[in-house]
């Protein structure tokens, strides 16, 4: 089966073909790093890291540039209300961006543009249009430059609106524009701006416009013709909108693709305004193992609204703690652990027909439990050719996703030192030797009693054929 994605701006699944024979270029919008990013913004990374990985899976060589916005109003407004530079504030929640992606186990980009590092870029694609009679400087002298939207017929293709039917754009102040609908490429310097947050331009000294920065860094890093344009669904209008019309008004034919996932929401709110720092990234993985709360999020399809809840992430975790389980005690009775190379094996086909289908993770997901549930059955008997392969097949598709546990950044990741690790291992090991040696003597209250103080202390015991088994047991929070 051909891989088929979703395009947004036809508004239909079609036969993914690239530019480039062999080759995929994806540009999704960062973050503009204004705070600490939260569960919805980090979907969207996630999202297009499987996207990656599908691609490479799939023998694409995949290259992806996914911008920094460390130059926009928000981020003026909060740096001044804390009184600290606009550039640190910017830095300081790249900084955390950069920890979100990794925490989550998301590939860096193959280059990761700062808008600021740009503005050249920008300049001259401003020139460009308004040589070409699709952009003008404002009158009234604020040095502001605006995209005239009624000298662009298309204008409205991406979101499918009529010019007449949209509201203005609240993006500059409206005095300078010849249409109220038309948006800002350049905003002239203002009094109580930091002088440092603008650039000299043969209009005036002032910062870009935030649709500029996109169309600007996606021509210069993938070309005038590159495969997906991607992003959150809010991103649509008017800001993919507006980057579709500055490109394509310079002679680009930019995006073949625009994939766009769906919103995070909570109480059918938008994230950001129904949870607050609740649902701030570093609070979450407090909650849950960062690769639970990561197979939360690839569990849905793209394009299917996520409604975030506690209750539902925490069952999320327990669903991954069972998969996680098959691969922990398959791997002990086979010890295959470091003679599989997950991307080597052979997929289900189902898997693949799933996974071709517009990403459909939900598909694919299903096929991974039922590989999961047949390997189960297997454990009894012990190691068998049955179980490695079973066990192989199952961490090759736990490797689409970016959730095989025995591979990094996972691996490495225990929370606790080697030294720390051995001493745990040992007192719960010396509890367990005493537990079974009450058994044997049949004092069974005493065994009882070691297993629900262990329980108490968050640790899990399983008995199995091959002798008791440990874990711990996840945390949950009374009350959400």
């Amino acid at each position: 089966m051909t891989l088929r994605l979703y395009d947004t701006a036809t508004a239909a699944v079609r036969d993914f073909v690239p530019v480039h024979p062999g080759k995929v270029g994806i540009y999704h919008c960062g973050l503009t790093v204004q705070g600490a990013p939260h569960v919805g913004h980090i979907y969207k990374e996630v999202v297009f890291d499987v996207l990656r990985r599908w691609l490479e899976r799939s023998g694409y060589q995949v290259t992806v540039i996914a911008n920094v916005t460390d130059i926009e109003d928000k981020i003026l407004a909060k740096s001044a209300e804390r009184e600290i530079p606009w550039w640190a504030h910017a830095y300081e929640f790249e900084r955390e961006l950069h920890w979100a992606y990794d925490v989550l186990g998301c590939r860096p980009p193959t280059y990761e543009p700062r808008a600021t590092g740009h503005i050249p870029e920008m300049l001259e694609m401003i020139q460009q249009l308004i040589d070409g009679g699709h952009a003008y400087v404002a009158q009234d002298g604020s040095g502001d430059v605006y995209f005239d939207v009624k000298s662009w017929p298309a204008y409205g293709e991406l979101s499918n609106q009529k010019i007449d039917d949209m509201e203005a754009a609240e993006d500059a102040d409206p005095r300078g524009k010849r249409d109220p609908r038309d948006f800002a490429l350049w905003k002239g310097h203002t009094e109580g701006v930091p002088l440092t947050a603008s650039w000299p331009t043969p209009w005036g000294r002032g910062r870009p416009g935030w649709h500029l920065e996109c169309s600007a860094m996606a021509g210069k890093y993938l070309g005038g013709e590159f495969d997906i344009h991607g992003g959150g669904l809010d991103l649509r209008f008017p800001h993919h909108e507006n980057e579709l019309a500055q490109s394509t008004a310079v002679g680009q034919k930019f995006a073949r693709f625009w994939m766009h996932n769906a919103l995070v929401t909570a109480a059918g709110e938008k994230m950001s305004k129904s949870l607050g720092n609740g649902a701030i990234v570093r609070n979450v993985v407090e909650r849950v193992r960062p690769i639970e709360l990561r197979f939360y999020l690839v569990q849905s399809h793209y394009r299917s609204v996520v409604e975030f809840s506690f209750g539902a992430l925490d069952e999320a975790a327990t669903s991954f703690q069972r998969i996680e389980g098959f691969v922990t005690r398959a791997t002990e009775l086979t010890g295959a652990a470091d003679r599989v190379d997950p991307a080597a094996v052979e997929l289900p086909a189902d898997f693949v027909a799933a996974m071709d289908d517009d990403l459909g993770t939900p598909a694919a997901m299903a096929v991974l439990h039922t590989t999961v549930r047949d390997g189960n059955k297997l454990l009894a008997d012990g190691d068998s050719p049955a179980l490695r392969e079973t066990l192989a097949t199952v961490r090759s598709m736990l490797d689409v996703f970016g959730l095989d546990p025995l591979a990094e950044p996972w691996v490495s990741r225990t929370g606790t030192t080697d030294e720390l690790t051995e001493v745990v291992d040992g007192l719960v090991q010396a509890l367990l030797d005493q537990r079974q040696a009450a058994r044997e003597r049949k004092d069974y209250a005493a065994s009882d009693q070691i297993r629900d103080r262990l329980k108490a202390l968050g640790v899990v015991v399983e008995d199995t054929p091959q002798g008791p088994r440990w874990t711990i047991a996840p945390k949950t929070t009374e009350g959400n």
